[in-house]
């Protein structure tokens, strides 16, 4: 199902540009309120990061939910599935964030999740956005919503978060350097990490509006693994602007992706004999993390790009472990949605129980090769640039290069205006040639 305004996350895209203007927010709050209102409480809860547009877009929203007689519950500035996990708690209709995620802080974008605490069903989207088309009508005035402010969200979160660590175990022992992104988990993980004992040194931890995301992060952890190296700690740990992934760094500077964390926690699960069947991971899964868990017996499944995808086999397999390499981790035994701070414990809980470091804990995970390239395009000029005979033909001649030894995927992004490119192979220097190759050639064409 192709959907007009909802991605693979909900809706996103540049501030002040349709959809992420206030007059659509309104009609979205509208349309969201008419399809949502259900299950008798007329409460929709409302969260936001810290980008500076989630002000005036919250304002419209909830004005708009208002107009369909529900009231809106506003928590402020808090992660993603703390909003999920609130939704459940206060057994509201649904819950919204604004957030645009790892994206820079003038993308904006508004995600839904049910009362449930998951994501919508494209069945359920498609009703909002076929909402959205229909004139606004306001109900009486003795009928509008009202506006309400949820003073111990943040509270409820941290206990929540702290409550899947084993009360057993502490982080006594362990230094920290947490990196907040600038964003809506500065004041909820590190106190998390304090009230479990860590030492905790946060970096990136005063948003302003603007610098959400910017040169920190999850996507970039430079400043990360300089602290670590610098402060002598013992890992390192970076979440996006609303707090759903989580990245780490070893003690020696290494990079954890969510394969790594993925193949920590399933092992983990093995060993304990508690492991539920297999994982998931989606098509930008390293091929080293499939051949590693399979060489231990641990079914591994591949799902498209998008968490939700990957609820979806979890739930159709009965699994309970899930992830994207790029840090989203699903972990149906804990919560419902993917949380950085909560998978983040789970791997501290199994450094701690098992007197390991996070590098000893990645020995085992063997990951090939694997280069990942972005390039920006405007789709106003070729908006299905993948299509082109070009571009099937270089891919086809790749394949043949690889001789059977690796993989290359190209898709466009359904969260910014990119077109991701992933080569992966044994053979390193054919890997980063064919990259080139590739790139070369889809640059070719978005520029005819």
């Amino acid at each position: 199902m192709i959907h007009k305004y909802f991605g693979t996350d909900g809706i996103r895209g540049r501030v002040g540009t349709l959809p992420i203007t206030p007059h659509f927010a309104l009609k979205l709050g509208w349309a969201a309120g008419k399809v949502l209102s259900c299950n008798g409480s007329k409460i929709i809860l409302i969260g936001k990061d810290t980008r500076n547009s989630g002000y005036m877009l919250e304002s419209a929203i909830g004005a708009g939910i208002s107009a369909a007689g529900l009231s809106a519950y506003f928590t402020g500035p808090i992660p993603t599935p703390a909003v999920a996990y609130l939704t459940r708690l206060l057994k509201a209709e649904a819950g919204i964030v604004i957030s645009a995620s790892h994206n820079p802080f003038y993308d904006n974008g508004i995600k839904f999740f049910s009362i449930e605490g998951m994501k919508l069903s494209n069945n359920i989207e498609q009703a909002i956005e076929n909402a959205v088309e229909k004139p606004l009508k306001c109900v009486r005035s003795a009928e509008l919503g009202q506006s309400h402010y949820i003073v111990n969200a943040a509270s409820d979160y941290i206990s929540f978060c702290k409550n899947t660590f084993p009360n057993n175990l502490n982080l006594k022992k362990i230094k920290i350097i947490v990196d907040c992104a600038n964003g809506s988990t500065c004041h909820i993980a590190p106190n998390v990490l304090r009230d479990l004992g860590a030492t905790v040194i946060p970096i990136n931890y005063q948003p302003n509006g603007i610098n959400i995301n910017k040169n920190c992060g999850t996507t970039d952890l430079r400043v990360l693994r300089k602290t670590v190296l610098d402060e002598k700690a013992d890992i390192g740990i970076a979440y996006d602007g609303d707090g759903d992934r989580v990245v780490m760094i070893d003690h020696i500077g290494n990079k954890v992706d969510g394969d790594h964390i993925l193949y920590i926690l399933a092992t983990e699960k093995m060993r304990q004999g508690k492991l539920m069947g297999g994982v998931v991971g989606t098509i930008m899964s390293n091929l080293g993390l499939e051949l590693s868990l399979k060489k231990i017996g641990i079914p591994f499944a591949r799902v498209k790009i998008g968490d939700r995808y990957i609820f979806e086999k979890l739930q159709k397999e009965g699994w309970k472990i899930g992830a994207e390499k790029s840090g989203h981790i699903i972990l149906l035994e804990k919560t419902t949605t993917g949380d950085g701070i909560i998978a983040g414990l789970q791997v501290l809980s199994v450094m701690v129980k098992n007197h390991k470091s996070l590098y000893e804990l990645c020995k085992d995970i063997k990951l090939l090769p694997q280069i990942l390239v972005n390039i920006y395009f405007s789709n106003k000029k070729n908006p299905n640039p993948l299509s082109s005979l070009e571009i099937k033909q270089a891919i086809d001649k790749a394949k043949k290069y690889l001789a059977g030894c690796g993989r290359v995927i190209l898709r466009q992004s359904g969260t910014e205006p990119l077109i991701r490119i992933m080569i992966e192979g044994e053979d390193a220097k054919k890997v980063k040639y064919i990259a080139h190759f590739i790139s070369d050639k889809v640059r070719k064409v978005i520029n005819y």
